[in-house]
């Protein structure tokens, strides 16, 4: 049975470099809208694109799903709506569903996103502070139920 992962978690707690390290150890196909957006050159906060990157995505991975291979989704998957809806359609397509949720501080999620922001790698975007003040209010935290 092929597994949909999916990455949850905020800007700078890790999702890229957990879903990089699954990606090898499964092996898995791993889909990021942020890595789409900027090889596209268009703005990563641009909530149109963003969706039809993630639609076309959802594509993809219901084709490798039905075929049997593992895909790994490092959306962030913010909101618990967002997670019952990938995983129902996932059940429907005959694949499990497996969420990683990266669980850091909003304090240490600030300092390592000041470090990357120094250093900015070419498939990301820069996230101020106040912007992942504003979004770690709208973030909906796994319930205990999801993560088993």
């Amino acid at each position: 049975m092929p597994t949909l992962i999916l990455i949850c978690g905020l800007p700078g707690s890790g999702k890229t470099t957990l879903a990089k390290r699954l990606e090898i150890e499964r092996p898995a196909l791993r889909l990021t809208p942020d890595e789409w957006l900027a090889r596209m050159a268009v703005d990563g906060y641009d909530e149109d694109k963003r969706k039809a990157v993630e639609l076309l995505q959802w594509d993809i991975a219901q084709r490798a799903l039905g075929l049997g291979d593992d895909v790994i989704l490092e959306w962030g998957f913010w909101t618990r709506r967002e997670r019952d809806e990938i995983r129902a359609q996932a059940a429907r397509l005959g694949a499990s569903t497996k969420l990683y949720y990266l669980n850091v501080p909003l304090e240490d999620l600030k300092r390592r996103l000041v470090a990357r922001n120094a250093a900015l790698p070419s498939e990301t975007f820069p996230v101020e502070a106040a912007q992942l003040e504003m979004w770690a209010k709208q973030f909906e935290r796994p319930t205990q139920d999801e993560l088993a």
